[in-house]
């Protein structure tokens, strides 16, 4: 997925980072879900801020994962 086939196992950190990456795009689309059925003005503020929050940490995420390709 975000790693190359290498000829050495997957580390422990690249496992990690795999896993909050798949986590934290659970908790996107939960919030995205959230967002779409929210009808109270202060719910839906609520959802915008945690759409806001998993998409920037979705996006540190992968550039984690992409320096990791390089190494």
């Amino acid at each position: 997925m975000f790693f190359k086939k290498k000829n050495t196992p997957v580390t422990y950190n690249e496992k990690y980072l795999k896993d909050e990456i798949n986590m934290t795009k659970d908790a996107l689309n939960a919030a995205y879900s959230n967002f779409d059925n929210a009808t109270d003005p202060d719910l839906i503020d609520c959802y915008i801020y945690q759409v806001n929050s998993e998409q920037k940490r979705y996006k540190y995420l992968l550039e984690r994962a992409r320096e990791c390709e390089t190494l």
